[in-house]
């Protein structure tokens, strides 16, 4: 190494065990890369020389780019994503100083960007149908720069949605193919830093007396289901989504000539304005994206203290964060695919007790499979049922006890982020692999003996997000099976107690949707129940039944059968599986029914689609067969009735004639030869509809929602068998 260049001394002699070095067998890469070495380092460099600590750079002339690139130093590419999103806003200067360390340890930094789709603003547009598209590219696109330009380990600035999980499925697919005898190349390493939590924002005080001027005139209207939900929504974190449940309500008073639409907008505006924190960040609810920061974490990919951040990343932090991805190098047990391979497991364990999003479901066997190993949703299905885990996340937008609060309390010391989940787990007896390693250079079993005690006792339980005993005992995600799908999946988490056994047991009637933006209109609408009760399948007989199964006799009125649960309804949007339309979220439709105060107490959605990770209530979703594949969700009319036991996880067809003689008897099999013409249409209509989405963004080639949605290729690869 060059006198010159003073390199941190634990690392002076760390040079990365290969059999084969592409910088020193093919010229073209030592020629080519150095300069983008070099101006990465100059704009370090100005950005730190105006920090008092900063000890400099030393020389880093192209000379000496290239005897670290010949020589066989760490070759560390910084992933960063893009600035359009919010939870990027610090990744160029987050990326800076970490390029800075990478080199003063004697490594040779590079650094490359990421699209990253903001699922909030792609919403009830045709951005939806890119989003689930974007994780499989970004997994292709990490693959194809980590391998194509021959790094050695990977620093991720791990931002929202499924750009974490893509980024994990690249590298983890990197490293499985570098384990080839022929290849003689050095594992992949990497360390995951999540972005910083966006502080939720709050209605401004002339906002909010438009928005009671609205309810006053609803109640005058005789509408006090609008003037309570309104209400409802106002006690939330101002967020994204509370904005879309605002849009909803709106668009019911303008329907009613309480307010007119200008005014209306500028209410939406007002509150658009005072969302977001100008720091930016990952949104303080509960949803993807906080999700997989719980995954990467519970994975132990992430090093201890920058898990829960609340601001830019510090110089110090980000220096400690390279200083331990380089003591991961050459030691092949902190691989990606040894650390997945040992943590898989309890990371479904943690998915289930922070009631994290469903769109794990499809994420984690995603990076699993990348990885190589033959993980369904079934292996997560196992793990769960092999043992009870209780819901320990007292997660709430309505009781100051938000992410933002939760990283509030962890930088205050108050508890251990992610390793304080698992001893809570530890206290309660929940069986996780102690011995699973973490990027730390520690297992979980030493993390977590490290620990007095999970949650400081000077932070009261009612005020903590992480409890010590549990909140309840159903938690997390469910696997549902029926006579008329192979399997679907339920975010039990998103249920209240309440909900989950007012639901249980119950027939619904199905109001059936071709595409998401008819079930919008409808709920949107203030004449929603009126529209319900009207359908003409509602018969005196179909009535009739439903008062002896759902309710009692005395059930005469029709709207009162709606109000108090004896009908009730199963909104079907079928259409929107991977293959068919992208698998687009159904945040739209399943918000309006969740701030519907009395449709949201007496109907369940179910889709082939998938919702957002901040959704609530009985919402089924990720339904396979998906509907465009011949699944029967896409044989359901409007009229069919559904038997739900929430409790022996199925969803069934009934016998329509049976229920309506006093009996219940699920069909054996969804009626497709009766309905084949018309499952011919729908066909024909999805792929019309498929044409809205440009051609290089259909997933038809994938697997199933079962297996990830992941490319054929990766779904016949993954062949090495899992167990936890």
């Amino acid at each position: 190494m060059n006198a010159s260049t003073t390199v941190t001394p634990e690392f002076a002699d760390l040079f990365v065990e290969e059999a084969a070095n592409p910088f020193r067998a093919c010229i073209q890469g030592l020629a080519n890369e150095p300069v983008t070495v070099l101006a990465l380092l100059r704009r370090a460099e100005a950005l730190l020389r105006r920090e008092p600590d900063f000890a400099g750079l030393g020389d880093y002339s192209q000379r000496l780019i290239v005897e670290r690139l010949a020589g066989g130093r760490p070759r560390v590419c910084i992933i960063q994503g893009s600035a359009d999103h919010p939870a990027h806003l610090f990744d160029h200067e987050h990326a800076l100083r970490a390029a800075a360390r990478i080199w003063q340890n004697g490594g040779v930094p590079f650094t490359f960007g990421l699209p990253v789709i903001c699922d909030g603003t792609a919403q009830s547009n045709i951005g939806q149908s890119y989003s689930l598209a974007s994780r499989n590219h970004t997994a292709m696109t990490v693959n194809i720069n980590f391998e194509g330009h021959s790094y050695h380990a990977a620093y991720v600035i791990s931002g929202c949605d499924k750009s974490p999980t893509g980024i994990l499925s690249g590298l983890a697919a990197a490293d499985r193919a570098r384990r080839e005898p022929q290849r003689g190349a050095a594992p992949v390493w990497a360390v995951f830093v999540p972005a910083h939590v966006l502080k939720g924002g709050s209605i401004p005080a002339g906002t909010r007396r438009k928005l009671q001027d609205v309810q006053d005139a609803a109640r005058a209207a005789g509408d006090a289901q609008l003037a309570d939900d309104i209400e409802e929504n106002c006690r939330y974190i101002l967020q994204c989504s509370s904005d879309e449940a605002f849009l909803g309500m709106l668009n019911r008073a303008v329907e009613q000539h309480l307010i007119d639409r200008p005014a209306a907008d500028a209410i939406l505006d007002e509150l658009a304005a005072a969302t977001c924190d100008d720091k930016g960040g990952i949104c303080a609810f509960n949803g993807t994206g906080n999700s997989t920061r719980t995954l990467v974490s519970a994975l132990g990919f992430v090093p201890e203290g920058s898990e829960l951040l609340v601001d830019e990343a510090p110089t110090a932090l980000i220096a400690r964060n390279v200083n331990q991805l380089f003591r991961l190098i050459n030691k092949p047990e902190y691989s990606v695919c040894e650390i997945l391979r040992h943590n898989y497991g309890n990371a479904v364990r943690i998915h289930n007790a922070t009631g994290s999003s469903s769109n794990l479901m499809l994420h984690m066997p995603c990076v699993m499979r990348h990885a190589g190993f033959d993980v369904s949703l079934f292996d997560y299905e196992r793990v769960r049922d092999a043992h009870p885990v209780p819901d320990v996340f007292a997660h709430s937008l309505t009781e100051g006890r938000d992410t933002f609060v939760l990283a509030e309390q962890a930088r205050a010391g108050l508890h251990h982020g992610m390793t304080s989940l698992y001893k809570v787990l530890q206290d309660l007896g929940v069986p996780m692999r102690w011995d699973a390693p973490t990027v730390t250079g520690r297992s979980w079993g030493e993390r977590v003996a490290a620990l007095k005690e999970a949650v400081s006792p000077a932070l009261p339980q009612e005020r903590s997000v992480i409890r010590l005993k549990p909140v309840r005992d159903i938690s997390g995600t469910d696997i549902m099976r029926g006579n008329f799908f192979s399997s679907c999946t339920l975010k039990v988490s998103g249920l209240s107690t309440d909900a989950y056994e007012r639901f249980n047991g119950k027939v619904f009637v199905v109001r059936y949707y071709e595409n998401e933006m008819q079930c919008t209109q409808d709920l949107r609408s203030s004449s929603l129940e009126q529209t319900l009760c009207a359908m003409p399948e509602l018969t005196p007989d179909v009535l009739a039944a439903f008062r002896r199964f759902n309710g009692t006799p005395a059930d005469e009125d029709v709207m009162a059968m709606v109000s108090n649960g004896t009908l009730a309804f199963a909104f079907i949007i079928a259409g929107q599986g991977p293959r068919a339309f992208g698998m687009p979220e159904m945040f739209a439709p399943s918000q309006y029914l969740r701030h519907h105060g009395v449709v949201e107490r007496t109907s369940i959605m179910v889709t082939d689609g998938r919702y957002s990770g901040v959704t609530k209530g009985a919402c089924v979703g990720h339904m396979v067969p998906e509907a465009f594949e011949g699944g029967g969700i896409g044989t359901l009319v409007s009229g069919d009735l559904l038997w739900v036991r929430l409790s022996d996880k199925r969803i069934d067809l009934l016998d329509k004639d049976a229920f309506l003689a006093g009996g219940i008897a699920p069909l054996p099999d969804a009626p497709f030869e009766a309905r084949r013409e018309l499952l011919e249409r729908r066909r024909a209509a999805i792929e019309a509809r498929q044409r809205q989405i440009a051609a290089c963004n259909i997933l038809d080639s994938v697997s199933s929602a079962e297996y990830g949605a992941v490319p054929l290729a990766v779904h016949r690869r993954a062949t090495i068998p899992w167990s936890f």
